[in-house]
């Protein structure tokens, strides 16, 4: 250091010269900056402005704000990124911060706070940036602690606990086991024969007719139909059971489909055994028909089983907006298309528009371009009317289609970059444990040869450190340090 060379001259303490007009030296990465003390001192809790006043204070004062100084130039050194600091310095000059692009948002913001410098500095554009960078470390930090869960086993757990976290895993994470695997591809079955019974079940040419008279299905669907419900009963009851926030569980959509998708069997098996006796026999074979139609929510459990679909669902969440200006352009088109193509058809005899209520109808199918043709219009203005509404109908669609495409494809990859970096993060985890079990190894060998220490004990010893050397982090007590950690 430069601190212990004798041919240094003495730190200035006469305090001569103003702080105010004082000029320092900056070099950063090897990158040198001059400032003024005026220009400093208007943020005098950030480091730049405690170098200074810190003159006056020795050598430790000065080298406990920079890593290294020359008196002569008055230059202090600093092993930092060149490039960050460039961005900081301009809360000096213009009192805002604006991010480069290229760098790390984590990495900036270190960087801000080894300079002391506050993050209110920072645009607001470049904070969703930060912000948007810490949701992404707390969601890999997150799958990366899933994952260390469900390799691990704690064994102050009771034999019960222990249970429910292996059947919480072979229902829920088919990627943890084939069996797992096979129980997901199963499930994925019984949702798709289920799905076809219901369809096939309402063709007339399979139904039977009972004593009644009435149409019913036949018997061999129906016995598939009970399988496929008994199979999403011990399903959802063993998933149930086996969650570690059962509130949680149950109050989630995908699972409160799985009710929906049960449910209408239990109650209508209900109806119809014991209904009979409270209610007109009619009344409980429509209440029955009724449940019946909700089967079709079991269609949805598909999205347990696939990526693709709960994409598209987070997708439509993240575009709210989007498809709120899309209901606003047509609900405005379909109001005035509608409320003028009544008032131009009033003039023919054979209008079939009846009311601007009845015209909704027609608005709503012109500016969708669907067009069944039971409401058309029939005079010279009502059909330009019409043509000018299917214009501005496939315009208004055609304006939030790209915003929302664009936000399908942004999570998706987002999701995809994630999963990797779940992934690299243990890897890095398992390369760290290899190489500390290796050091240790290496050490232990140095420690017993200085000893001289020889025979069948020191061969024993050789080989249990070397056989120890493959035992992976994930299996230790031990907790090394990680990208992941470095970056936060």
């Amino acid at each position: 250091k430069m601190a212990g060379d004798s041919r240094f001259p003495d730190v200035d303490t006469d305090g001569s010269e103003k702080s105010e007009e004082m000029e320092i030296v900056v070099n950063v990465g090897g990158v040198r900056q001059v400032f003024y003390g005026d220009n400093l001192n208007q943020y005098p809790e950030t480091r730049l402005a405690e170098l200074v006043n810190c003159l006056s204070g020795g050598y430790d004062s000065i080298f406990s704000l920079c890593d290294d100084y020359d008196p002569g130039k008055r230059e202090f050194y600093f092993d930092r990124d060149p490039d960050a600091f460039k961005c900081i310095i301009d809360v000096y000059y213009f009192g805002e911060i604006h991010m480069k692009k290229g760098i790390c948002p984590i990495c900036f913001k270190n960087e801000m706070e080894f300079w002391k410098v506050d993050l209110k500095f920072l645009d607001d554009c470049c904070k969703a940036h930060l912000s948007e960078k810490r949701e992404e470390l707390e969601e890999i930090a997150r799958r990366v602690q899933l994952i260390l869960d469900d390799l691990g086993v704690d064994a102050s757990e009771s034999r019960w606990k222990r249970c429910q976290k292996c059947i919480w895993k072979f229902l829920e994470k088919p990627e943890s086991s084939y069996p797992a695997r096979v129980i997901a591809v199963l499930s994925f079955l019984f949702i798709l024969i289920s799905s076809v019974v219901m369809c096939v079940g309402t063709i007339p040419d399979l139904q039977v007719v009972d004593a009644e008279g009435n149409r019913m299905e036949h018997p061999t669907l129906d016995s598939i139909e009970t399988a496929c419900i008994g199979w999403f009963t011990v399903e959802y009851v063993l998933r149930l059971i086996s969650s570690p926030n059962k509130l949680h569980f149950a109050l989630s959509f995908m699972n409160i489909v799985d009710v929906l998708a049960i449910l209408p069997f239990y109650v209508s098996l209900t109806l119809t055994h014991l209904g009979a006796k409270l209610m007109e026999l009619s009344n409980v074979q429509q209440a029955v028909q009724a449940l019946r139609i909700m089967r079709i929510a079991r269609i949805f459990k598909l999205a347990r089983h696939s990526s693709g679909l709960q994409t598209l669902t987070y997708a439509l969440k993240r575009s709210f907006k989007e498809l709120g200006l899309l209901l606003m352009y047509l609900a405005v088109g379909i109001f005035v298309f509608s409320a003028l193509g009544y008032t131009m058809e009033q003039s023919h005899p054979e209008t079939l528009f009846k009311s601007i209520p009845q015209s909704f109808w027609w608005a709503i199918i012109t500016m969708t371009t669907v067009g069944y043709g039971d409401i058309y219009p029939k005079t010279t203005l009502g059909k330009l009317n019409a043509a000018i509404s299917f214009l501005c109908g496939v315009i208004a669609i055609a304006l939030p289609i790209h915003p929302i495409i664009n936000n399908f494809v942004r999570y998706y990859n987002k999701q995809r970059v994630l999963e990797t970096a779940a992934k690299h993060e243990l890897e890095l985890m398992e390369l760290n444990s290899a190489e500390g079990k290796a050091a240790g190894s290496r050490s232990e060998l140095e420690d017993l040869s200085r000893e001289g220490k020889e025979g069948p004990f020191y061969s024993s010893r050789i080989k249990v450190s070397h056989s120890d050397t493959f035992i992976h982090l994930l299996s230790e007590e031990k907790h090394y340090r990680t990208r992941l950690q470095s970056c936060k």
